[in-house]
């Protein structure tokens, strides 16, 4: 699932291979890789942020921008083990382009 903000921004799906294939040796901007290892944290065992990841993050966002940060992860992964636990999950799925929450589609 991709939001058409990331795309209009930019987004390309090499850059998400680039996620999967070790983000932390990539390309990606210094933010980037500290959402992503946010997410590693958020997805991960549970655990509590270190002071350097904390400092990291605090360095590319706000107190705000956190928080939606960390909530946007946990309602995917939430809805990701809800598909997993009903037998939902599709073995394949196409890429799909959604309008960006608080953002109206371009007529």
């Amino acid at each position: 699932m991709r939001f058409a903000g990331a795309r209009a921004e930019g987004l390309h799906e090499s850059e998400i291979e680039t996620i999967a294939d070790g983000y932390e040796e990539s390309a990606l901007c210094d933010a980037e890789v500290a959402a992503l290892e946010l997410t590693d944290v958020l997805i991960g065992p549970p655990r509590t942020l270190t002071d350097q990841e904390k400092a990291t993050l605090r360095a590319h966002f706000d107190d705000a921008q956190i928080v939606e940060l960390s909530i946007g992860v946990g309602l995917f992964l939430a809805l990701s083990k809800t598909l997993i636990a009903l037998g939902l999950e599709p073995e394949s799925m196409p890429v799909s382009v959604l309008p960006t929450p608080g953002q109206m589609p371009s007529p």
